[in-house]
């Protein structure tokens, strides 16, 4: 049945299927039970056969993987609800982490997340960022694969090498600006953030995994620690979410979501974001329904959520909020005016008395009409509402269909290898053509003599530029594919 029983009110409160596309938001103070709502709605989904990805900031929803304990008290409020048959379960759950300890890694290229987003990332300023969207257009231009941070440390040393020529065709190029970049790679690497940056890259069909019994395979981020990094962890998921967008096709309304993507701590998307990327933000969440994915935000206060992007999320749970100073009382005043209003029931005042496991919900109903809202007693997971045991954990990673696909690195030509050839080459040519002006032309840098060409040495430009293209494929056209909002934020894009 393509239903997800939330709760109960006055009736039995159910999340259609049809309309899990919609998008939804789970809000609540601290405590107050939003993980357990997050943990009933993925493993609705996942019964539905729908793939789920979420993220465990807090290392309290790898329980997904392990059934629940049996207790009076668990039956008795399954009985009060009205979940007939209940019964504690398992669900199929992945486990992913960017820096490859406590899941599989996630990764992805240089190239592919372009550099809007990887300026995010560096913290980079406006200026800075200027710098390396020159730098990709290089790359670009003269087919240079970037894959790794060592690639894009050898095209950054290449360009202050090179910088009053490119400076020249590109625009103004500073060595300060280079430097800090340059800084900005090594912060980065000493956090340990280079391990998302590489191949074997991120499929996303991986993602979209069904079990053999048809249930929707819950792949679960580790980002407990990945939260000490709050650019880092935002930006990866707005670029899973940009990848989802740009792979996926128009499926317009279907029976059941082909995916659904929660996204925890949301505020964090939106905090310090420039104007441009809220924007594209919310083109992406009003057009990747029609895709078939289902974007659900967690956040404490709906006001961490933009007007924009608010006012397109049809389903709502909302937990507890206090109202103890001025902002939580505007947040209280905001959580009410969200949902369609119950003559029985003063949704303001009732949200300061919600108790733990409470929450007011109001889902899409049929023809895609919200119901008014209903103070709902939600239901209780079926798994184990708590973290594995390291050893449960290795056992779940052990069983898993992907570990030999993303769990070894790999290391294939890019631009670092080019650019190291070429120089190479042009070094032997110089020398041997004339060896006394070698070692002036090495002074001054003889990879731009022969990228930038000259009369005697356009045949060796032509030959190496066949050579690089051949490298990057005749399919991508010597342009190097990028993230959709990478891209269209972050220069011409394909």
């Amino acid at each position: 049945m393509n239903t997800i029983l939330i709760g109960k009110g006055e009736q039995p409160v159910r999340l259609l299927g049809q309309y899990g596309n919609r998008h939804g938001l789970i809000a609540g103070a601290t405590g107050t039970g939003k993980t357990v709502s997050l943990m009933v709605l993925a493993e609705g989904f996942s019964r539905m056969g729908v793939p789920v990805f979420m993220a465990d900031v807090k290392g309290d929803v790898s329980g997904l993987a392990m059934a629940g304990q049996p207790s009076d008290r668990l039956m008795q409020r399954a009985a009060k609800i009205g979940m007939e048959g209940f019964a504690t379960e398992a669900s199929p759950v992945l486990f992913w982490d960017l820096y490859g300890q406590a899941g599989h890694p996630v990764r992805t290229t240089i190239s592919e997340i372009g550099p809007t987003l990887l300026s995010r990332i560096l913290e980079l300023n406006d200026t800075q960022t200027g710098i390396l969207e020159v730098a990709f257009k290089l790359a670009d231009d003269q087919g240079l694969l970037l894959l790794d941070l060592d690639d894009l440390r050898a095209l950054l040393g290449f360009v202050a090498d090179n910088r009053k020529d490119i400076s020249a065709q590109y625009g103004l190029v500073s060595a300060q600006s280079i430097a800090a970049i340059q800084r900005s790679l090594l912060s980065l690497e000493r956090e340990g953030g280079t391990a998302f940056l590489g191949e074997p890259a991120l499929e996303i069909m991986d993602l979209m995994r069904t079990d053999m019994s048809g249930r929707g395979v819950i792949s679960i981020l580790m980002a407990n620690r990945l939260m000490l990094k709050p650019r880092l962890y935002s930006t990866f998921l707005l670029w899973l979410l940009s990848e989802l967008f740009e792979n996926l096709p128009e499926v317009g309304d279907l029976e059941r979501p082909k995916m659904v993507f929660f996204f925890d701590e949301s505020h964090l998307l939106f905090d310090d974001a420039p104007a441009a990327l809220r924007q594209k933000v919310e083109q992406v969440v009003r057009m990747i329904r029609s895709k078939g994915v289902g974007i659900y935000f967690c956040s404490q206060s709906p006001d961490d959520i933009p007007n924009e992007i608010l006012g397109q999320l049809g389903n709502r749970i909302q937990h507890a909020l206090r109202a103890y100073t001025p902002r939580d009382q505007k947040a209280v005043k905001t959580a009410a005016e969200t949902f369609v209003a119950n003559p029985g029931l003063n949704v303001a005042e009732v949200i300061s008395q919600l108790a733990v496991g409470e929450a007011l919900v109001s889902t899409l109903q049929e023809g895609g009409v919200p119901m008014p809202v209903e103070r709902t007693l939600i239901c209780p997971p079926r798994c184990r509402m708590g973290p594995l045991t390291a050893e449960e954990h290795a056992a779940v990673l052990a069983r898993s269909p992907v570990a030999h696909k993303y769990d070894t690195p790999v290391n294939r030509e890019s631009a670092y290898e080019i650019l190291a050839e070429r120089a190479a080459q042009s070094a032997a040519v110089t020398a041997a053509a004339n060896p006394e002006q070698y070692e002036a032309s090495e002074s001054k840098g003889v990879v731009s003599d022969l990228l930038w060409g000259n009369k005697r040495r356009q045949g060796m430009v032509e030959t190496m530029a066949k050579q690089a293209a051949r490298t990057v494929g005749s399919q991508l056209g010597r342009k190097i594919l990028r993230g959709l909002l990478g891209g269209l934020l972050g220069g011409k894009g394909r």
